[in-house]
């Protein structure tokens, strides 16, 4: 009786799940992706950035590619492309138009992958000062978190920031420790391409 018992839990254990797995919706189709949240949609390709460009449905034609110096990537079938000065988008549309010789209907979604072409520098005292690849809506703090921490020389509270500004050098001032303790948070400001952090003794 008891064998029994068992045998029928099993059963209704089995036919539970095979009827679960019939009701059960598919998992949706993967669809293209779009740019990721910290790239902008207004960013403009610069030579060294890296695209990851993905042709809808033809993994033979998708690829990832550096942006060369001459500011051009190369695809499958449509060789050399201009990459440099166009958003991901309008990039997208290019690849696009030149594929419609090949493909028919093609849906082409370009994603930058690495944004290699701009720079900010960290000067001073700092563990590893040179340059570091400036990403997308990068702040001070930030910056600052990639150089490896101060040496025992640095002060921090009197760390500034050198910009050019309509070819004139402007300078920010930024106390790491004020920063730190959530204070004059304002001056931790989005850094822009050639910026340079001096952190002094």
């Amino acid at each position: 009786m008891k064998n029994r018992s068992l045998l029928l839990l099993v059963m209704i254990t089995a036919l539970a799940a095979a009827s679960a797995a019939k009701h059960r919706k598919p998992a949706p189709a993967a669809v293209p992706s779009g740019n990721p949240a910290t790239v902008p949609a207004t960013y403009v390709i610069a030579p060294d950035d890296v695209l990851d460009v993905e042709v809808w449905g033809n993994p033979q034609l998708s690829r990832q590619v550096p942006v060369r110096p001459d500011g051009k990537i190369s695809l499958p079938l449509i060789d050399d492309v201009q990459a440099a000065g166009l958003t991901a988008t309008q990039l997208a549309a290019a690849v696009t138009d030149k594929l419609k010789k090949f493909v028919t209907d093609p849906q082409v979604t370009v994603i930058v992958t690495a944004v290699n072409s701009q720079h900010v520098y960290i000067l001073g005292e700092v563990n590893r000062s040179g340059m570091i690849a400036l990403a997308p809506h990068m702040t001070v703090l930030q910056a600052l978190s990639s150089a490896g921490g101060f040496t025992n020389f640095a002060n921090p509270k009197k760390i500034y920031i050198l910009r050019n500004e309509d070819g004139k050098q402007v300078k920010y001032p930024f106390n790491y420790k004020d920063v730190m303790k959530g204070r004059n948070l304002d001056q931790n400001i989005e850094l822009k391409p050639n910026d340079e952090i001096i952190v002094p003794q």
